[in-house]
């Protein structure tokens, strides 16, 4: 049966201090990037998403993005080995609590690094971003572990933005969408929607066309909804100065054996 569950975890103390690659450095608000966090988590809830929170890792800045320490794919939890030396303390906590939802679980060995935050997949394509924090040999872990369950793995390269969902997510009819100017390759997806912003090509399908979006992103938001999707809006401006976006804040599992 499909599972509605997401990993989140509660920013570090030590937020400001988080990586920036792409980026100005600008004066993060803690509190208020918890008040946001929460209101993330919220959402997620109130649209049936049962949110199971990693343990803290407050010596970890970046720990909050969740998102970059596992990939998952049907009930296999691929641990990520993150491109930032500086980010591999925060894969213990979530290889807990993947393995007590019953994963099975695998890891990324050295010499591999992947960020998942390089991976999108649509249907049982998995599209992994080859760039900053994802190596070649990050990418061939990914094939060996996925391919024998199904999945078709496209490597692409990314090179404007920090990681592929950083460019790139999908609608839930598997339309990819994204900034142009952001996107290394439109062309290598079949299917291809430019929206005017780039906080515009992050979305969360929460179900149905329900799409959570940054408040970042009005004009696309606007765009989507005459689409007929339904834009579940959230402010997430803290973690944006960080490079973050919706996508990073959790992990969801939807594919989990009964």
């Amino acid at each position: 049966m499909p599972s509605k569950k997401a990993l989140i975890r509660r920013p570090s103390p030590r937020l400001a201090e988080g990586l920036v690659t792409h980026l100005e450095r600008e004066k993060v608000d803690v509190d208020l990037a918890v008040e946001q966090w929460e209101a993330y988590a919220e959402a997620l809830r109130a649209h049936g998403w049962e949110t199971i929170e990693v343990d803290p890792a407050d010596d970890c800045p970046d720990s909050v993005f969740v998102e970059d320490t596992v990939v998952m794919y049907k009930n296999v939890a691929l641990i990520t080995r993150p491109g930032a030396e500086s980010r591999r303390e925060e894969t213990a906590g979530v290889e807990e609590a993947v393995a007590s939802l019953g994963c099975s679980v695998n890891w990324i060995w050295e010499p591999g690094t992947l960020d998942g935050g390089d991976v999108l997949k649509v249907g049982d394509t998995i599209y992994v971003g080859r760039g900053g924090r994802t190596n070649a040999a990050g990418v061939q872990q990914v094939r060996a572990a996925f391919e024998p369950l199904g999945a078709r793995v496209v490597a692409v390269p990314v090179t404007k933005v920090l990681h592929l969902k950083s460019a790139v997510t999908a609608l839930p009819d598997g339309t990819v969408i994204g900034n142009i100017p952001k996107v290394d390759r439109p062309a290598l997806f079949p299917r291809f929607l430019s929206v005017p912003e780039e906080a515009g090509g992050h979305v969360v399908l929460l179900g149905g066309h329900k799409l959570l979006i940054s408040a970042s992103a009005p004009k696309t938001a606007d765009l989507l909804a005459d689409l007929s999707h339904d834009p579940v809006v959230v402010d997430i401006s803290e973690f944006e100065k960080l490079e973050g976006c919706v996508t990073c804040l959790s992990v969801r599992v939807r594919e989990l054996y009964a």
